[in-house]
């Protein structure tokens, strides 16, 4: 492939090291529309004859059947998925292959190529996401109003829903698909024929191309255009932030999923045993998903570190690119589709949740709130109150709604008898109206407004 310049051929080291075919394999369905694409443009301004045009678009088509039925054969003598390929269109057709490289290089091509399957890759992931939500919206809606412990530092805080837990993690995938899809927007420019770095002198229509391609444009600077991998940097940087939120979720179904806490029975499908204990039921795939938003940040370290100290254009560092993206991609979708069947099956224990809310004196606040409202405490004067309540409560080994009144006004007159309608883990999360709070009918408006956005953009 190297013409003339080269007398020799690559020692055996340089071979393996300089080849990508064995991952940029994954780039056929887009390095061929991609040429398709290209050809099409060359045909339609005269710089190619209409029969070779056709020619290599028909041996393209062949090519992919090829690919699809058997795979994309590895060989690193032609290093790369676009030498493959044409290499094999040479052999179906002939010298006339040799015209598609016209007015391109394999740095506006691969550049193409990449933006192309990172821009699928968003589509993927975006429609996973929206599949988790929906399992989270529905379970969200069964339990809106199931009682469970609110936690703060991992102590008992206030009483929650277990439905306005889940729209936390609803809220959190929201804004991942918000990441993916500013992304999506900001890298749909086409590269294609800004060739090496330069452009061309071809009378090429790179809107054409861009167009045919889905693109909204072309890119404006040819230098930029090859050397560019801020989307590939976007998509590992929404990818890390998303699987954050997917290991935080898969922490808390693994403390959940322990004997002390109890919270939840993960499925079989999800779980797995031990080789010595037959008791075991580990939460594999939920410590899975954590592991997996190491290796994702990973990536999206590697790649940044790559692209760290590149001068313009390109560089053969850049292809590097590719095995970050590949490997997070794989590890997120399968996070996504770990979580989401998660969701959808496991068995919440509400009882078991209900009897840890009540425990603990998550009411407290709500002791003190009443002394500002009925009682015109100032707040901090109503916390150190509710404080030497606790103190007494915890003393006799009862809850705060179980001390006896005598006991509560010895600590403060202001106290009534009122004061035990508010004590109650369903009056506490019935309290909660403001807007995002934990009132079963705050969460069912939560829940309604979500569901009616999502049919808003179907």
């Amino acid at each position: 492939m190297w013409g003339g310049r080269f007398a020799a051929g690559p020692a055996s080291i340089m071979r393996e090291i300089n080849a990508s075919i064995p991952f940029d394999k994954r780039l056929w369905k887009q390095d061929i529309a991609g040429s398709k694409a290209h050809v099409a443009m060359l045909a339609k301004q005269g710089i190619v004859d209409g029969e070779d045009a056709q020619a290599i678009t028909e041996g393209l088509s062949r090519i992919a059947q090829e690919y699809e039925a058997d795979g994309v054969p590895v060989n690193l003598d032609l290093e790369d998925i676009h030498m493959v390929t044409e290499s094999r269109l040479a052999e179906l057709i002939g010298p006339a292959a040799g015209r598609l490289h016209t007015a391109r290089s394999r740095n506006d091509q691969v550049a193409t190529d990449f933006r192309l399957w990172v821009r699928d890759a968003m589509d993927e992931v975006d429609a996973g996401l929206a599949a988790l939500q929906d399992a989270l919206l529905a379970r969200a809606e069964e339990h809106a109003d199931a009682v469970m412990p609110g936690f703060t530092h991992l102590q008992s805080a206030q009483p929650v829903t277990l439905g306005h837990h889940l729209m936390a993690y609803h809220e959190m995938i929201r804004r991942d698909r918000s990441r993916f899809a500013d992304a999506r927007v900001r890298m749909n420019e086409c590269p294609l024929g800004a060739a090496a770095l330069a452009g061309t002198g071809f009378p090429i229509d790179r809107h054409a191309t861009a167009a045919a391609l889905g693109f909204a444009k072309p890119t404006d600077n040819s230098l930029d255009s090859v050397s560019d991998r801020d989307f590939a940097l976007d998509y590992l940087m929404a990818a890390t932030q998303c699987s954050l939120h997917l290991s935080r979720l898969a922490e808390e179904f693994i403390i959940w999923a322990s004997q002390p806490f109890g919270f939840v029975k993960l499925p079989d499908a999800y779980s797995t045993g031990s080789s010595i204990m037959p008791q075991k039921r580990n939460p594999d795939a939920a410590e899975l998903v954590r592991g997996h938003a190491g290796r994702i940040m990973g990536c999206m370290n590697a790649l940044c570190v790559t692209m760290k100290g590149l001068p313009l254009a390109y560089s053969k560092d850049m292809q590097d690119d590719k095995p970050p993206v590949f490997e997070a991609h794989d590890l997120l979708g399968l996070s996504i589709a770990a979580m989401t069947g998660m969701i959808g099956t496991v068995a919440f224990r509400t009882d078991r949740m209900r009897a840890l809310a009540e425990s603990g004196f998550a009411t407290a606040t709500d002791l003190a709130d009443w002394l500002v409202r009925e009682g015109d405490v100032p707040f901090r004067e109503a916390h150190h109150i509710t404080g030497r309540a606790v103190a007494a409560a915890e003393e006799a080994g009862v809850a705060l709604a179980d001390l006896p009144i005598g006991t509560l006004k010895a600590i403060d007159s202001r106290i009534d008898e009122r004061i035990y309608a508010v004590l109650t883990v369903d009056a506490s999360v019935a309290s909660r109206k403001s807007h995002g709070g934990t009132a079963p009918d705050q969460v069912r408006a939560r829940i309604g407004e979500a569901r009616t956005k999502r049919e808003q953009k179907a």
